[in-house]
């Protein structure tokens, strides 16, 4: 992508107090409150804990599912129906993130759970909800899988959602099509989904919850036709006329496979519930199980059902007025980092607090086999997940970041040998899971067929898990900080990937985190890691990037809509946590003496609350940026292109960590304060 002019107004700081040290009396005293806050917050287990913010189709979601199960909870249904409405913008809308335009999906999807719960057309805020909606096009413009959600209770015409046959279940491995090529969560809702979009179940609704209002014409004049490609001769046209033939095939009154098809999925789905009920620890694949489980005839009472439905209530955070649900939980995730902020500012290693965390992560670590197997078939178990339970899907960049916590922690010496062992049965997973071109996915390797993305199915999220610069720089950073050499084959390969990746103007993009200061704060401390010369030309062009982008504040923000605007690269709001990446590289470039390192510094003093935290209502963790294939296009689509975001982000999926908020600043001037005494 070509390098973007500066914006207007977001200068670099040169200002007296930007160029003068912090005190260390001051600095002191700011890490030793967040050390403190993180001493009070601290489960009894172990392990520490944030919320993960989403949107509001979690909650709207949950409603329309309990009432397919017909497991209505009238007060927790008030509860959540008073979250949604908390979250309704001004314009009626619903949205992905925060301070983000309103989405047209959301609103749908909050506008019809509101109904259902009872709430009147004509209440102020559905009105104001049906204006916003209206004025983008009503329901015939939302994504493929809401109008699968209205499908389900007959608000949507199932003609109008795309095909996937069951017996997709039964191709092997190494066929096209097949499960594996999918990435991990997009595995997860698929096979599921293959039931629902083949069976098409109804649930009638009440006359009043029906959403025909939201129809720009009368329903029996809608177009519920597929989206045509342009030309029919690409692959997307392709796919298009494949999928009307599986349409065909779905009418046909014999099909040979479909009972072997159907009890494989079964099987596959019940196999893939974790302990606490969830499908890989996520919502999407969660849901659509269920309701897969349901209609495939398993009793209310079968287990995996029971198990599954009472497991949201570990995801809800519920007070006396509302109920909020987390598409996710991130324990691992939250206590690794928070141990590494810890260490790094001075907390000693044996501290019990420390000690604590580390049993607590030692007890984490999967021997259990899972999907990525498939990829990686000589590879023993040995890795992480994000969540509390997820066996069958650690992730890459868990596992990274998990064993730097580790190797910095002192246990007993009779409690060492374990801790080492975990961290080499880690470290060859990671070796395992290393893709061809050298970098590191989430959860898969090598996962990268980028014609599934032309699929009609495929305009959700990302289908693809490819690898990503901001993993690979963790696992780089991790091997730097074991003490392996650089000459290591996956070490080099990694390096050469990384290099690869970096854009024209100095910056890498960030597939995890928002988002070229995710990228260079997670690239150059992986370099120092490792030993590079960060005198290098490519290295001063990312430092000189940062500098550019640091706004009059001191601190570091880049906007969501960074992933669909390259004229937001860098650009936004400062926040704490991405303050905290631009001067943890910079510090691992040398530029501790650097006035714009200065004024980060200040900025982050100045932000601290009484309690140790800092506050941070910006999303700045990604989920799905929306591209459908993972990783940036090397065009953007345009408006009428298919898959064309605008800072709505429709098929994006956007996280506020609240835990980032707090550790990476104490990272980042933990850090800082060891620099400056070394000097």
């Amino acid at each position: 992508m070509a390098t973007q002019e500066k914006p207007a107004g977001n200068r670099r700081i040169e200002s007296i107090e930007a160029a003068d040290a912090p005190p260390q009396s001051k600095l002191a005293r700011v890490i030793r409150r967040c050390q403190d806050y993180f001493r009070r917050c601290q489960y009894p287990e172990g392990y520490w804990w944030g919320k993960l913010e989403s949107n509001s189709t979690m909650e709207a979601e949950y409603l329309l599912l309990s009432y397919f199960l017909d497991r209505k909870d009238e007060e927790r249904w008030r509860k959540m129906s008073n979250h949604i409405l908390s979250q309704q913008r001004e314009d009626g809308s619903w949205g992905q993130y925060y301070d983000a335009p309103g989405d047209v999906s959301t609103s749908v999807e909050c506008y019809f759970a509101l109904k259902l719960a009872g709430y009147s057309a004509d209440a102020e805020p559905l009105r104001r909800a049906r204006d916003f909606i209206l004025s983008r096009g009503g329901v015939p413009e939302v994504r493929v899988f809401t109008k699968i959600w209205l499908a389900l209770f007959g608000q949507w015409d199932w003609k109008g959602t795309p095909n996937m046959p069951p017996e997709l279940i039964l191709l092997p491995p190494w066929a096209p099509f097949n499960i594996y090529e999918f990435s991990s969560w997009a595995r997860g809702t698929i096979v599921p989904m293959l039931i629902i979009l083949t069976h098409r179940p109804v649930c009638p609704v009440p006359e009043p919850a029906h959403i025909d209002e939201l129809y720009p014409k009368p329903r029996n004049e809608v177009d519920y036709s597929l989206p045509k490609p342009d030309s029919t001769l690409s692959l997307a046209g392709f796919f298009y006329h494949l999928d009307r033939l599986v349409g065909i095939y779905r009418k046909l009154p014999i099909h040979p496979f479909r009972g072997q098809a159907e009890r494989k999925i079964q099987e596959w789905v019940i196999n893939h519930q974790e302990a606490d009920g969830s499908w890989g620890g996520i919502q999407p694949p969660w849901v659509y199980s269920l309701l897969a489980l349901q209609h495939l005839g398993l009793p209310e009472d079968h287990p995996a059902l029971e198990k599954g439905y009472n497991g949201f209530d570990g995801f809800a955070i519920e007070d006396d007025e509302t109920c909020t649900l987390q598409a996710c939980v991130s324990p691992v995730w939250d206590t690794c980092l928070v141990q590494q902020a810890l260490l790094e500012s001075a907390m000693p290693g044996d501290d019990p607090m420390i000690r604590k965390s580390t049993r607590w992560l030692l007890s984490r670590q999967i021997d259990a086999p899972g999907d990525w197997q498939v990829r990686a078939r000589d590879a023993k178990p040995g890795g992480w997940s994000f969540e509390f339970h997820n066996s069958a899907y650690p992730d890459v960049d868990d596992v990274s970041e998990v064993i730097i916590a580790l190797a910095q922690a002192k246990l007993t010496p009779a409690e060492e040998p374990q801790r080492q062992a975990a961290i080499r049965r880690g470290v060859d997973w990671l070796v395992a899971m290393q893709s061809k071109n050298g970098g590191w996915a989430a959860f898969d390797k090598d996962n990268n067929r980028k014609y599934l993305t032309k699929l009609p199915f495929s305009d959700f999220g990302e289908v693809l898990d490819p690898p990503s610069v901001d993993v690979t720089a963790h696992v780089v950073e991790m091997f730097g900080k074991l003490g392996y050499s650089r000459d290591y084959p996956p070490l080099e390969r990694a390096y050469r990937y990384i290099l690869r990746e970096q854009e024209d103007n100095g910056s890498w993009f960030g597939r995890w985190g928002v988002n070229y200061i995710y990228g260079v704060g997670a690239v150059l401390p992986a370099l120092e890691a490792i030993g590079e010369d960060m005198s290098q030309p490519y290295v001063r062009r990312a430092v000189q990037w940062l500098i550019d982008h640091q706004n009059e504040n001191g601190g570091w923000g880049e906007s969501c809509g960074s992933y669909v605007d390259p004229r937001l690269h860098g650009v936004g709001p400062s926040t704490a946590s991405q303050t905290a990446w631009a001067l943890l590289a910079l510090l691992a470039a040398g530029e501790v003496d650097n006035p714009v390192t200065r004024g980060g510094i200040h900025y982050l003093l100045h932000t601290q609350n009484e309690d140790g935290s800092w506050d941070e209502p910006y999303f700045t963790g990604a989920g799905f940026p929306g591209y459908l294939q993972g990783g940036p296009p090397k065009e953007l689509p345009r408006p009428g292109d298919r898959g064309y975001q605008g800072l709505d982000l429709p098929a994006g999926f956007m996280i506020n960590y609240h835990m980032y908020r707090n550790c990476w600043p104490l990272l980042a001037l933990g850090r800082y304060r060891r620099l400056l005494l070394r000097e």
